[in-house]
């Protein structure tokens, strides 16, 4: 078996750069964008994380899935806050259409730990990086500091570099053979399709092109 990491970064090198240029992240980086389309994005990552979380408590006991569930990462408690902070919907958040899809597939991971591992890669490391540019632009350009911007602090996993390098090793301690590897790949690489559907949804509610 290979690495599970680097075949994953392999996997997912060009749909992960398409994602980072979609329409809305663009805009929203820009500074372009009134803070309420921020809102509607926390909106929809509240409905994600919100599966993506129950998902993991329900694998929580599982031989390979069960080392993800780390309490530290967890985002939907940061979430609620900060969409309550920012005048949004907690408990009845405005789910755009391509975001039901995304939920209704991370819904489905809850019986599926390579599915699961998919998902939690794309959606955690990806936050806990390039994430950390959203907060500062929420800071930054928009005056946005503790609730409503919580989603970005990530302090409790203590130093973000240690952490990568524990997460890369329980990708490559994960008890898969090849098979189940490229399952998981090919399953991040779908997660990447199913956010960028996302943020083209969020493009097109808050009146920008679909595309870039």
């Amino acid at each position: 078996m290979g690495e599970l990491s680097t075949g994953l970064r392999r996997a997912t090198a060009e749909v992960h750069e398409r994602a980072h240029h979609s329409t809305y992240m663009a805009a929203l980086l820009d500074g372009r964008l009134p803070l309420s389309a921020y809102t509607l994005l926390a909106e929809q990552y509240l409905a994600v994380y919100g599966a993506l979380e129950a998902a993991g408590d329900a694998l929580a006991a599982d031989p390979a899935a069960g080392p993800f569930v780390i309490d530290e990462l967890r985002r939907l408690p940061a979430l609620r806050q900060d969409v309550e902070a920012l005048g949004g919907t907690v408990d009845a958040p405005r789910v755009l259409p391509a975001t039901a899809t995304y939920v209704a597939r991370l819904r489905e991971a809850a019986t599926d730990a390579p599915v699961f591992v998919a998902h939690h890669y794309t959606r955690y490391l990806g936050d806990l990086a390039g994430g950390q540019v959203v907060g500062k632009i929420l800071e930054r350009t928009y005056g946005v500091t503790g609730p409503g911007a919580l989603f970005y602090d990530f302090s409790a996993l203590g130093s973000p570099s240690k952490f990568r390098v524990r997460y890369r090793a329980l990708l490559d301690g994960a008890p898969w053979d090849e098979i189940e590897q490229r399952r998981v790949a090919d399953e991040a690489v779908r997660a990447f399709e199913l956010n960028i559907a996302m943020l083209d949804g969020m493009a097109e509610a808050t009146g920008l092109p679909a595309a870039a």
